[in-house]
């Protein structure tokens, strides 16, 4: 069957089928959608069969100098249109002559141990939990919001990090001092939980084929979320009620709140967490497998970036002014900033 043909399965469906076929995530589902329904109204509506390499240079093209775009998502498009016109259309892109676009190298922002203890200080609750998980656990914010209460290991004091970034699973270590309260957590959510039996629900989405594998496991205790949202909701893949984990966008905007009121002078996500628990390890001496196995990255170059805060700025190279005024910033004369406080007040007085 020829999947573009007119009257048949609609093409951005073809994708989600695809995609699903496929055991994407549904993050990747929906960013692949997203771009390639741009890139079809960018020429107007039509086909993307009708179009080809030259109309996505177009876009791309639109995307880095009328957007703006940065380079990961430029690269991000291209992927989502690679995808359309290899896997559903079947006709690949000739792309030999096109070149990624670059992402430049960029430090990760890192918090202090006192900065980090401020901004827990400003959070309550279940945004305190997660939030302190992402600093003590080194967990991505996705895997904080989906972590199940069957993947918490209380006798090893671990973390079971299932289908992490990659499809990749782990194992992290789990705080001592975050034992209760995640005991705390899931009575919580275990109230939901036993309020949704009795009220007909109570089964939690499922990965993969797992549902029709294991057909009782969805309604069992183990695999409910930890951080359980109040309120069920409608399921887009299977037009069913469930209760899905806390919407991500709580956490994200309690820990923008608390940077704010910590008054941190750093741009700070919920990933900025994950940063510092990297580089504090480090600081105290773990070995950067042992962070690279914490962190799931494929390649240790990856966790390699975050040995720029061991060193001194400039990767431990002195400046020469610290020789004139010391460590301190006392000169042997008269301070810089003495003098440029005598020049302002003479100013001052002039006129």
């Amino acid at each position: 069957m020829n999947k573009t043909d007119p009257g048949q399965i609609p093409l951005l469906q073809q994708v989600r089928n695809e995609i699903r076929r496929r055991h994407y995530s549904k993050r990747t589902e929906q960013t692949y959608v997203g771009w390639i329904k741009r890139y079809i109204y960018f020429h107007g509506k039509r086909h993307p069969k009708d179009l080809g390499r030259d109309e996505v240079a177009a876009y791309l093209t639109y995307l880095a100098v009328e957007r703006e775009v940065s380079a990961s998502t430029q690269n991000q498009a291209l992927n989502a249109l690679i995808f359309l016109y290899r896997e559903i259309l079947d006709q690949p892109l000739e792309l030999q002559q096109w070149v990624a676009a670059k992402k430049p190298p960029k430090l990760p922002t890192v918090l202090t141990h006192t900065e980090v203890a401020d901004l827990l200080r400003q959070l309550e609750g279940k945004n305190w939990l997660m939030a302190a998980l992402m600093y003590g656990s080194g967990l991505r914010l996705m895997e904080t919001v989906r972590l199940r209460v069957k993947d918490v290991d209380f006798d090893h004091q671990a973390i079971l990090v299932r289908n992490g970034k990659g499809g990749k699973d782990r194992i992290v270590t789990l705080p001592a001092c975050l034992m209760k309260p995640l005991i705390q957590q899931m009575t919580a959510s275990r109230l939901y939980y036993e309020k949704d039996i009795a009220d007909g629900y109570g089964a939690v989405y499922m990965p993969v084929a797992l549902s029709r594998k294991y057909p009782g496991a969805a309604r069992s205790w183990h695999w409910q979320y930890v951080f359980a949202a109040s309120k069920r909701a409608l399921d887009p893949r299977t037009n069913m009620i469930r209760r899905h984990h806390i919407f991500e966008t709580t956490i994200q905007r309690a820990v923008r709140v608390a940077a704010r009121l910590a008054k941190i002078d750093k741009c700070v996500s919920c990933h900025t967490l994950r940063h510092s628990f990297a580089t504090h390890l480090l600081e105290r001496g773990a070995d950067i497998r042992t962070v690279q196995e914490q962190l799931g990255h494929q390649d240790i170059r990856t966790t390699q970036i975050y040995t720029h805060v061991l060193n001194r700025g400039g990767r431990a190279v002195q400046s020469p002014l610290d020789s004139l005024f010391g460590d301190d910033g006392q000169a042997h004369t008269i301070p810089l900033h003495t003098q440029l406080n005598t020049s302002i007040k003479s100013q001052h007085i002039g006129t």
